[in-house]
């Protein structure tokens, strides 16, 4: 599909660019609204339960949300743009189906990209809470402590770009399927990027499980991660922050289950949680306003 997408832009940079970010914008929009509808405007108890901060964000907040959404998707897809432009220059080793490498180099090139890709999110991540200039880079994206999935890359354009650099550097270090490797940011970075800024919880896999970041984990990121308190800075695998000791304290969890367990989610207090009318999403007066958080 990439190849094909190359050779009919022509190998035209601007174009391909341009390609891939409206791909990334109707992908973006739908599968974030759809979520976003069901989770936040069609409100109920036992979605509430789910839900890992009790309150919901103001309408302000979400239309912030959307609008650097949108302003991180042209830095978001420079970085696959370059990396087909290149290789259809044949600059790079990224090649398209099975190739001369057979099935098994693509099984193990597949978990070479899933392991390398997640550990370089994660210190790059955790550089944004340790480093002061990268943390004046990324704490835009932390003025959404209650996040929704509009939120999954609502940060400034040189966050956007530097984690999509791996679709560059590693067709440069080895030979790669580049549908392989852009399936897998597209489903594992920003398809697990909107579970995680989902803002709610399935049963299983829940917060405690051992290997994986659920969407909790990341809400508590959001939350309480500030500039040198890099809790939580791991994407997929928990490894990462097991190994750098920034793991949020079991004792002092706040999941929904552990909030279940200590009685705080009654439907009274479900009565009593402010709904935003988020239909003024869809009013272009509001968009205009300039009413803000």
């Amino acid at each position: 599909m990439l190849c094909e997408i190359s050779a009919w832009s022509g190998n035209n940079f601007i174009l391909t660019w341009m390609i891939l970010t409206l791909i990334a914008l109707v992908v973006l929009i739908v599968f974030s609204t759809l979520i976003f509808y069901h989770y936040y405007v069609k409100i109920t108890f036992d979605k509430w339960l789910q839900k890992s901060n009790p309150k919901y964000p103001p309408p302000t907040g979400v239309r912030t949300e959307i609008i650097l959404m949108l302003k991180g998707l042209l830095s978001a897809t420079f970085c696959p743009a370059l990396a087909l432009h290149l290789m259809g220059r044949g600059k790079l080793q990224g090649y398209c189906g099975v190739g001369e490498y057979g099935w098994g180099y693509l099984i193990i090139s597949f978990f070479i990209i899933w392991l390398s890709t997640d550990f370089f999110e994660f210190f790059y991540h955790r550089m944004g809470h340790t480093i002061d200039a990268c943390w004046n880079v990324h704490k835009s994206h932390h003025q959404f402590f209650n996040p929704t999935p509009y939120a999954v890359i609502a940060d400034e354009y040189l966050d956007q770009f530097v984690r999509a650099l791996p679709l560059v550097v590693l067709p440069i270090l080895m030979p790669v399927n580049m549908d392989l490797l852009f399936f897998q940011f597209a489903t594992f970075f920003y398809g697990y990027g909107i579970y995680l800024h989902w803002g709610h919880e399935f049963s299983y896999p829940d917060a405690h499980h051992p290997i994986i970041n659920t969407s909790f984990q990341h809400y508590l990121h959001h939350a309480i991660s500030i500039k040198n308190k890099p809790y939580h800075t791991g994407f997929y695998f928990k490894i990462w922050d097991q190994i750098f000791d920034s793991i949020y304290p079991r004792e002092k969890c706040f999941c929904v289950k552990c909030q279940k367990g200590q009685g705080l989610r009654t439907f009274e207090e479900f009565e009593k949680i402010e709904k935003p009318d988020y239909s003024v999403l869809l009013s272009w007066k509001f968009w205009l306003s300039e009413k803000q958080n």
